[in-house]
């Protein structure tokens, strides 16, 4: 009996399946920085600012004129009825308002200054000398030598104004001769001042500001000096006159 020996199994191989290449990444190089010229030392921190703005807006389109058909007032072009329109915002803004004439003007000021009980006025360098030809007070004269406590003894100022202005019920002052230097009507408590009407009186803003000299110390005033603290207590005198008189003075 024959006995019979398999062949020895050898399995046939597998197909090679290649591993998935992933590429090694390269190196990243960057990109050359050019850094920004450092500014000189002296150079300040706005005019750095200003500088960035300058470069990125190089290239920005023209900005187009602004529109200049807008309304420069809401008040009829009356004379009577703004200088009616001042008197009732000056009044709103607790100025007591007087209206008077050429003629009469030197005996207002007497009543006004003798009511207020002055014994001193503070009188501008070309204050017109029949205003206060009337009036009984002292006559302060501005001068360099006049210290704030100086101007503190003074119990009132008088003086005329640059511009009125009907919308805001504001009067402009410009440091002109017939009102002197800011600190004669900051200091003292009691301001008269005169408007000459209508030639100094305008209806709205837009109608002021070309007459004004912006170069000038200009001081914009509607009503007597006030201020609030956060309980909204209004307490008045604390940056300026406590008391605002206004006379509009007609003209011929």
């Amino acid at each position: 009996m024959s006995t019979h020996t398999p062949e020895p199994h050898t399995p046939e191989p597998r197909p090679h399946t290649p591993e998935p290449h992933t590429p090694e990444p390269r190196p990243h190089t960057p990109e050359p920085h050019t850094p920004e010229p450092r500014p000189a030392a002296s150079t300040s921190g706005r005019d750095r600012v200003l500088a960035r703005i300058r470069r990125a807006l190089a290239d920005a389109p023209e900005t187009p004129e602004p529109t200049r058909s807008y309304a420069t007032t809401h008040t009829p072009d009356d004379p009577a009825a703004v200088l009616d329109l001042l008197h009732e915002n000056l009044v709103d803004y607790r100025a007591i308002v007087h209206r008077t004439t050429e003629d009469d003007i030197a005996h207002l000021l007497m009543r006004l200054l003798a009511e207020r009980g002055s014994a001193s006025v503070l009188v501008p360098p070309q204050l017109p000398p029949h205003w206060l030809s009337a009036a009984d007070p002292t006559r302060i004269h501005d001068r360099a030598a006049l210290t704030a406590a100086d101007l503190d003894q003074v119990e009132s100022v008088v003086t005329g104004c640059a511009l009125a202005v009907a919308e805001t019920g504001t009067i402009v002052l410009d440091g002109g001769p017939d009102q002197g230097r800011r600190r004669l009507t900051l200091v003292p408590d009691h301001h008269i001042c005169v408007v000459r009407a209508p030639s100094q009186v305008v209806a709205s803003l837009p109608q002021a500001m070309p007459r004004l000299d912006p170069t000038r110390p200009l001081t914009w005033i509607s009503g007597p000096s006030a201020t609030s603290d956060i309980e909204l207590d209004r307490v008045e005198g604390v940056h300026g006159p406590r008391t605002l008189e206004v006379v509009l003075l007609a003209e011929a």
